[in-house]
């Protein structure tokens, strides 16, 4: 049984971050659809790798405000084209993409054509919400010699005339 925290965030996602392994997490864009998240990867489309093979992968959502709300475990499974689930998954994934060129049947038939990896990632049944980290997860900044410190101007007063236009 999934928590409702983690299916309100199924239900409003459009992005998810998703990491195989212990590789970095990745922005993704995604369908909810049905409980669970439909993604494509692939040449011309986003990268996510090793996403196509994996058989689990983490999944952060974030909430109506932009912040983390949930981490879970999901089961990642491979649409294969020709089969029923593509044929009703692909066409409405095919409808979201933006800036996709040609019609949706056209990017369906050359993501099939090209190898394109549609997967739909599904909560584990026994998936709860965990506990989110009490650390922001940011990193320092790295040393850079674009970073400068510099110091503001001193006024104690406004400066008269600034606003005014010269005559």
């Amino acid at each position: 049984m999934t928590s409702a925290v983690l299916e309100e965030a199924l239900k409003k996602a459009s992005l998810a971050w998703v990491s195989v392994g212990d590789g970095p997490a990745l922005g993704v864009w995604c369908l909810p659809l049905e409980g669970s998240l439909i993604v494509v990867t692939g040449p011309g489309e986003q990268y996510a790798p090793g996403l196509a093979e994996a058989s689990r992968a983490t999944v952060r959502l974030r909430g109506d405000t932009g912040g983390l709300i949930v981490i879970a475990e999901m089961s990642v499974s491979r649409l294969a084209p020709g089969t029923d689930d593509w044929e009703t998954v692909a066409p409405q994934l095919a409808q979201k993409r933006l800036n996709a060129s040609g019609t949706a049947d056209d990017v369906v038939a050359r993501w099939a054509e090209t190898g394109c990896a549609v997967v739909r990632l599904t909560p584990e049944e026994d998936t709860t919400a965990p506990g989110l980290p009490s650390d922001s997860g940011a990193t320092a900044p790295r040393e850079t010699p674009a970073r400068n410190e510099t110091r503001r101007p001193y006024r104690l007063h406004r400066v008269r005339g600034a606003d005014r236009p010269s005559r």
